[in-house]
């Protein structure tokens, strides 16, 4: 009897509620979407930019791989170690300073680091040595070291034998290996026996080894005290022994600012405290905790201590102990007369140095090894939180181009927000009308979105004004994420050398200029002479009133060679006051990086009977002409390399330019004032019947005379005829050179592609 209305307008009303909830989800789905595909695009596109940055620009990484299982990034540091010599220890000078030479490697001279993980690697895998003491055992020197081990991540201590006083090492192994980690391994003489008593804190005591089969076997002889001592040190003085050492374990110890002293009537024990320990417990960078092994020297004894202010170890102090009893002890600080590098990350001790070993060999000379890093302690961490926090930025600033250009409506999805999270149970309703942190946070989402929407209505992207602004984000955030890329992945940012047979070298920089070219000059010296293997700037001055030394920030000593006559010959003039057999000739507007000139460097090593330069030429046809690099790669090959840009060896090189024989080209090369390089290049090919040339592509080089206006060789057309007048020339005097034709990509590192 009567209608039913009211289901069916339920029904209806219910339909039409699923139907509006569906479209607002659809809707939302939308809006998430559009965001995400704007975001993935972004970082695409960022990425890519990213990426071709890091194959133009950054260095190549090739420096871990120099040993196949060692030599990782370990946030303790790259340490290494080097060598010194002097007449006393207050004028230690490195072994490069010594000329001290090693043929079979192509060192010419022999350069620190002499000892580093990658020759280490050659016993045990190693990401690190340091900690370096010296045994003197007749004519041989025997070498105790931390080595940081790349697969347990463990101290041991290593061991390596010199017969040589220090320039070469051999490496004897893993002298000894604990559970625990081992490092700062002091070794002496007692009673016809030899004791080593290493660190090893995490074990909760200070133990003493003997050796029963010296130098790599060793046995437990005792535990001398109960505490995690760490850098140790033990020395005989008016009658007893002297127990130096530091205990970063009691409440309230500054950490490498705490020293302690015990005295025995024998380094075997028992060991009484000083009455005044601790005798340190003050700042890191007072030099508290020991850094080597103390000498004496004139009758006084010296302490080198740790100066931890700025990072862990981050130089050594010394000390003169003025006074030593059970009751007092006094020191003063006297300065240790090392010279610091001032080639920054690109020194193998540029951020650090942190032990010292010095000792007076029969001869009377004194010898000593020191340990360094180029990165301060943490850098791999530093690093890898400034590269994701970039990246971070980088997001930020895709977030806000997507709100300009409209592709980000909302900073925050409605769905998200807890007023707009669909059916909730009375209990939540309950929880949430009172919860101040649930409407806080609504009204935070709110005032985001709208955000969102004042911006994009003040900054309209169709107006000069709105693509300025989304030019500009956009660049800052494409410059962002190859900072962050560079963070992450480029390494630690040293340009570092490469060695050779394990040892590394110097090489002298020569250039040719004159007074008009001097911005280009202070430039170049300033570059330059941050670069590792580079020991000495000559300037060979041609033209004009030389400049004052002062006026040059150089991190190497410049030479200015004034010059009575202009003339390109002086360029490879026979100069005895050059030290180093490598000479990289270089013209003073071309720059290029470090890494490229130390790849040049160790390539010339390897065969220092070549010109090895970064700028190839292909002499052919008939008659034979002179064209730019592009016609070498068309037919795959090239005979000359420019000495603008070449290694050479300067004994060689030289005579042989000066010869009686050379003497017509040199005659040519003043009429023309021209093509010097060429000569040297047909001098080569003329004395030897094997390959006289190779090249190195550089990552980049900028020609800065093209800045500055004083180019040499301005009008290329009319340069290149009198090279080839020359080729002609010097074929007819010396022999062609057509046939001597070397192929790109020849090695199997890829430098010459």
């Amino acid at each position: 009897m009567g209608s039913n209305p009211i289901p069916t307008s339920s029904a209806h009303a219910g339909w039409r509620n699923k139907s509006g909830g569906n479209s607002n989800n659809n809707s939302d789905s939308r809006a998430l979407i559009s965001p995400l595909a704007f975001f993935f695009f972004s970082f695409v596109l960022l990425g890519s930019i990213a990426g071709l940055y890091t194959r133009l620009l950054l260095a190549p990484n090739v420096h871990s791989s120099l040993s196949t299982s060692g030599c990782h990034e370990d946030n303790e540091g790259s340490w290494a170690i080097g060598v010194f010599y002097g007449d006393s220890p207050f004028s230690l000078k490195p072994i490069e300073d010594m000329n001290e030479e090693r043929p079979k490697a192509a060192a010419w001279p022999v350069a620190n680091p002499v000892v580093t993980c990658a020759s280490a690697s050659q016993a045990v895998p190693s990401n690190f040595v340091a900690d370096p003491f010296l045994y003197v055992k007749g004519d041989t020197l025997f070498l105790f070291f931390e080595t940081k081990n790349a697969i347990t991540m463990q101290g041991d201590i290593g061991v390596a034998r010199s017969t040589d006083k220090g320039a070469t090492w051999e490496q004897l192994g893993i002298a000894l290996d604990e559970d625990w980690h081992l490092s700062y391994p002091y070794v002496f003489d007692y009673n016809g026996n030899t004791y080593m008593m290493p660190e090893g804190s995490a074990k909760g005591d200070l133990r003493l080894y003997r050796a029963v089969n010296f130098p790599t076997e060793w046995k437990l002889e005792r535990v001398i005290i109960k505490k995690p001592l760490v850098d140790s040190f033990i020395i005989p003085h008016d009658g007893k022994y002297w127990l130096f050492g530091s205990d970063h374990s009691g409440i309230g110890t500054q950490k490498n600012g705490q020293l302690e002293i015990w005295y025995s009537t024998t380094p075997l024990g028992p060991w009484k405290p000083h009455k005044k320990n601790p005798i340190y417990n003050t700042d890191k960078s007072m030099g508290a905790r020991n850094g080597g092994r103390p000498f004496v020297y004139n009758g006084n004894i010296y302490r080198a201590g740790q100066d931890c202010g700025s990072t862990y170890g981050r130089r050594v102090r010394l000390f003169k102990i003025e006074a030593l009893t059970t009751h007092e002890f006094k020191e003063t600080e006297v300065s240790l007369g090392i010279k610091e590098s001032l080639k920054g990350q690109n020194a193998w001790n540029g951020a650090r140095s942190h032990h010292l070993d010095a000792q007076q060999l029969s001869t009377g000379e004194w010898i000593a090894v020191m340990d360094g890093d180029r990165v301060p302690s943490g850098d791999v961490n530093r690093r890898f939180v400034l590269g994701c926090t970039t990246i971070i930025g980088v997001a930020a600033l895709v977030m806000l181009l997507g709100m300009l250009l409209g592709a980000v409506k909302s900073i925050v999805p409605l769905s998200w927000c807890p007023h707009n999270v669909g059916k909730r149970s009375d209990v939540l309703l309950t929880w949430e009308r009172p919860n101040s942190l649930s409407s806080n946070l609504r009204l935070f989402c709110s005032r985001l979105n709208r955000a969102s929407l004042s911006l994009r209505a003040r900054i309209k992207s169709n107006t000069c004004t709105g693509r300025l602004v989304i030019a500009c984000t956009f660049v800052v955030a494409a410059v962002l994420m190859c900072l962050g890329v560079n963070y992450i992945y480029g390494g630690n940012g040293a340009q570092e050398p490469y060695p050779l047979n394990g040892q590394y070298s110097q090489f002298t920089l020569l250039t040719m200029t004159y007074d008009a070219r001097m911005w280009n000059l202070k430039m170049y010296i300033k570059h330059y002479s941050r670069c590792s293997s580079v020991r000495e700037i000559v300037v060979v001055w041609n033209k004009g009133t030389p400049p004052e030394l002062s006026e040059f920030d150089s991190a190497v000593p410049v030479r200015i060679r004034v010059e009575e006559k202009n003339s390109l010959n002086n360029r490879f003039k026979v100069d005895p006051l050059i030290k180093t057999r490598g000479v990289l000739e270089l013209d003073d507007d071309i720059m290029m990086t470090c890494d490229d000139v130390e790849r040049g460097f160790k390539v010339w090593r390897e065969h220092p009977d070549r010109i090895v330069g970064f700028y190839p030429r292909l002499a052919n046809g008939a008659p034979l002409k002179y064209r730019a690099e592009k016609h070498a790669r068309e037919h795959n090959g090239y005979n000359v390399i420019l000495t603008g840009a070449a290694f050479v060896d300067s004994h060689l090189a030289f005579e042989r330019y000066w010869s009686e024989g050379a003497k017509p080209g040199r005659e040519a090369v003043d009429k023309l004032f021209n093509c010097e390089d060429v000569l040297l290049n047909y001098l080569y090919a003329n004395a030897s019947s094997s390959t006289t040339v190779e090249y190195v592509k550089p990552a980049w080089a900028v020609d800065t005379s093209k800045l500055s206006g004083v180019a040499i060789s301005r009008n290329t057309q009319a340069h290149y005829g009198v090279r080839s007048n020359c080729l002609q020339k010097f074929s007819e005097i010396y022999g062609s050179i057509t046939h001597r034709k070397s192929v790109f990509g020849s090695r199997t590192d890829g430098w010459d592609v």
